[in-house]
């Protein structure tokens, strides 16, 4: 069950996000250029504005769809999980529908059939806010996300057997949820700039639209250009969050075994893809090329700082960069084990007890409560049975994060290139580039992929970072109902995929269509 409701999840989330940043990239692109259009006068702006903004609605459409199906899955297939945190998890999902859905689809019906209905100015302030609301409604959930990877602004309530939220303003602004949301948009910005340049290319390998193919590759370009350093930028504040808050993953993404200090960054290095590897003998992948202390700049901004290795983790007894001595593995479960136990006899107690409990009753509750709440960070631990469980599955992890890296390294050098022959040389001359720019495509994705498989699969087995495991999160059902539904889903999105693929080829081989 627990696999099944993983992978089902995991289907829906990928799906989900091979539309969703081209929704946030294509949103900045349309509204640079009906600007340019406000600001020119020049119908060939409005024209070209008008072709992209539809390119944009297609694929924002089956964005919603895939979207609306991801949080519904929170009831059916985790629904222990939505208990245990709905009272936080649900508000930044509550403000994203409420506020930023409304926003999108208000001001993306003014942009589509508004032209003609109000003044040019009212129109670009439509355009720029649907992408803004695109962008709000990233924010939240991604919000939603952080908080499950570093859950701050809350507190357990044994009454209740519930997290509360105590700090609205912790939860919003959580300094890993604003490096996530910056990080997320540029890689998406990027994706966006990808798109339109591989649109462009297009037409100038079949020679056609050439004015409106060079304006706009040349936007997308210093669009993807800037993106692709931002990501780069924001990239390392998230690496240093990670390193802070969630060590593990940034070990199983180094495949760093036993940690120390002024540790290497691998470059690259050779591991088995399909098995896990053996981290607890301390060997180093095959073939490793690492630059010497950049790991530990990196992750503590200190050339001669200490990185704990997978290892160090499970056994303990290291300080962290808040300067707290961590307890091995073993302690926290015992810990864990405890807290569990004691609310289960504090849930006893408060059942048992007729009318107003007595005094020494009450201060015994309370001592239960208290201690409850205290150790809450290593509740999680006590259903881990052995350290292999709280071990993410290195190769993955390894492998995803350097593809995004890479490719992320090379996009920069990619709109570089395109900037310089749009400007300095005639691109249209250098076919090749023009192929490349069509290919680049489908890798800018595999680079956004990468990016979330590092995220969700380097927390596992957290549900809720330390807090909940997920096969407790798990809803009581038939792994076979699940399973059912994956398969209906793997149809229904790859339909969907297929439909929007063929939708939107067909829209630019019809091209934009021109003002008289």
């Amino acid at each position: 069950m627990v696999d099944w409701a993983r992978a089902q999840f995991a289907l829906t989330a990928i799906y989900h996000w091979l539309f969703v940043p081209l929704t946030l990239g294509l949103a900045v692109i349309m509204g640079i250029m009906e600007t340019c259009y406000y600001r020119t006068k020049n119908v060939f702006w409005k024209d070209t504005a008008m072709f992209w903004q539809k390119l944009f609605g297609i694929n924002f459409a089956m964005g919603v769809a895939t979207g609306l199906i991801l949080e519904f899955e929170f009831g059916t297939n985790w629904s222990n999980y939505s208990w245990f945190v709905g009272d936080i998890f649900g508000a930044p999902l509550a403000v994203e529908g409420i506020v930023a859905f409304f926003m999108e689809s208000t001001f993306v019906a003014v942009m589509y059939f508004g032209w003609k209905k109000v003044s040019p100015g009212f129109h670009l302030a439509s355009t720029w806010l649907t992408g803004v609301g695109a962008t709000i409604s990233a924010w939240w959930i991604l919000v939603a996300n952080s908080w499950m990877q570093y859950p701050v602004g809350c507190e357990f309530n044994p009454d209740t057997m519930r997290n509360e939220m105590v700090s609205f303003a912790e939860v919003a602004l959580s300094p890993f949820a604003v490096d996530k949301f910056f990080h997320t948009v540029t890689s998406a910005w990027i994706i966006g700039a990808l798109f339109t340049v591989a649109v462009c290319a297009y037409y100038l390998l079949k020679k056609r639209e050439r004015k409106l193919a060079l304006e706009s590759m040349k936007i997308a370009a210093i669009v993807g250009l800037v993106s692709s350093l931002l990501a780069g930028m924001t990239g390392d504040n998230s690496a240093y969050m990670v390193a802070k808050t969630q060590p593990m993953k940034l070990a199983a993404m180094e495949a760093l075994y036993d940690g120390g200090e002024g540790m290497p960054l691998t470059g690259i290095a050779l591991l088995n893809p399909f098995e896990q590897p053996d981290y607890a003998s301390g060997e180093e992948p095959a073939l490793k090329i690492a630059v010497p202390k950049m790991l530990s700049l990196l992750a503590t901004h200190d050339f001669d700082g200490f990185v704990p290795g997978v290892n160090d983790i499970i056994k303990g007894g290291y300080k962290d960069q808040n300067g707290e001595m961590q307890p091995s593995l073993a302690e926290k479960m015992k810990i864990g084990r405890e807290v569990i136990t004691a609310l289960g006899e504090f849930r006893q107690m408060k059942s048992q007890s007729i009318g107003e409990p007595t005094a020494a009753q009450k201060q015994e509750m309370e001592a239960k409560s208290a201690f409850i709440k205290d150790n809450m960070k290593y509740f999680g631990y006590g259903y881990i049975k052995d350290a292999e469980q709280t071990v993410p599955f290195i190769p993955l992890c390894f492998y995803a994060f350097r593809i995004m890296v890479g490719l992320g390294c090379f996009f920069i050098l990619f709109f570089a290139v395109t900037i310089f022959l749009l400007y300095k040389k005639d691109i249209c001359q250098s076919k090749w580039w023009l192929w490349l720019a069509v290919i680049l495509l489908p890798l800018g994705y595999v680079a956004s992929e990468s990016g979330w498989l590092v995220a969700e699969f380097g927390r596992q087995p957290w549900t809720i970072q330390d807090m909940l495991p997920t096969w407790i999160g798990v809803s009581d059902l038939s792994s076979t109902s699940v399973m059912v539904t994956f398969f209906l889903f793997l149809v229904l999105f790859t339909v969907l995929l297929a439909v929007e693929i063929n939708i939107l080829c067909k829209q630019i081989k019809k091209g934009p269509h021109y003002s008289k």
